[in-house]
């Protein structure tokens, strides 16, 4: 019999900052972990403590689609941020009994990355990110196997390194969908404080297929962090990771139902749901 396939959930950091949302995401993943037999592996961003660090510092915030512009100062106050984010996640997980391991893109090379090329906005316009990384698509994975192989929960923070040394900038979504994919992952749960993706109305989207995705950020209704999502879907889906859920992560029913690919009792949809099949992206 095949070993069951792993399971990605990606945090947002405004989940995390709170410590009322940070005890329903722990306790989520509490029953997640203690649920499956799979494999499980939580990458996490730093969000609002990002931006506030920044502030303190005297740093502006820039950012395009949803993408960080990262100058040698603000990795400084990025790489500063997400440690400490992570620390606190492994802590609460370990206290509450889930066997957390806390590491970055940078740990055994899980998330080595290349600096990122000048990115195309969707008006045309070419903005250089500075140290901002995409992942390689042949990084190692074999420490978070090693880990899982024994029951730990990696729980990885957003910051590659390049071949050489260099820290990088990684955006979350980005790094979970190429770490989903590397795994061979069946599901990835994208988990924010949005119910799904929303349309021009603000209404979710109970599913949706490529040619969706285009449209939304093509017409302007996908922005900012939402974009960066969409394309980790997309990019996830075409390696071949069977499923994507983009869920509001403060509700933890719907949490722990996206995790196991069930509609929760007391609710009608979880955020919105993509899921792959041969021919094409068919939407659940």
């Amino acid at each position: 019999m095949s070993e069951p396939r792993p399971f990605v959930l990606k945090c947002g950091g405004e989940l995390l900052e709170d410590p009322a949302r940070l005890a329903v995401v722990v306790d989520a993943i509490r029953a997640i972990a203690s649920a499956r037999d799979a494999a499980l592996v939580v990458v996490h961003g730093g969000g609002k403590e990002i931006d506030a660090a920044l502030k303190m510092a005297g740093i502006e915030k820039r950012q395009v689609d949803g993408l960080r512009i990262t100058d040698d100062a603000t990795l400084e106050v990025v790489v500063s941020v997400l440690c400490r984010v992570n620390a606190r996640l492994v802590a609460a997980l370990n206290a509450a009994g889930v066997p957390a391991v806390g590491l970055t893109g940078a740990d055994g090379q899980i998330g080595r990355s290349a600096t990122a090329p000048p990115h195309r906005t969707g008006s045309g316009a070419t903005v250089d990110l500075g140290r901002v990384g995409l992942p390689e698509r042949d990084s190692d994975v074999r420490l978070l196997r090693t880990l899982a192989s024994e029951r730990f929960v990696p729980v990885v923070a957003c910051i590659g390194a390049t071949r050489a040394g260099q820290l990088l900038n990684v955006n979350a979504d980005t790094l979970a969908g190429h770490l989903a994919a590397r795994l061979g992952a069946e599901r990835l749960v994208v988990a924010g404080t949005t119910a799904g993706v929303l349309d021009g109305d603000g209404a979710t989207l109970a599913t949706l297929d490529l040619g969706s995705v285009a449209r939304l950020v093509g017409d302007g209704t996908a922005t900012a962090g939402m974009i960066a999502k969409l394309r980790a879907c997309e990019d996830a889906l075409d390696a071949g990771v069977d499923e994507v859920v983009i869920v509001d992560g403060r509700d933890r029913e719907a949490l722990v139902a996206a995790a196991s690919g069930d509609a929760p009792p007391t609710a009608t949809r979880i955020g919105t749901r993509a899921r792959r099949s041969p021919e094409r992206l068919a939407l659940r």
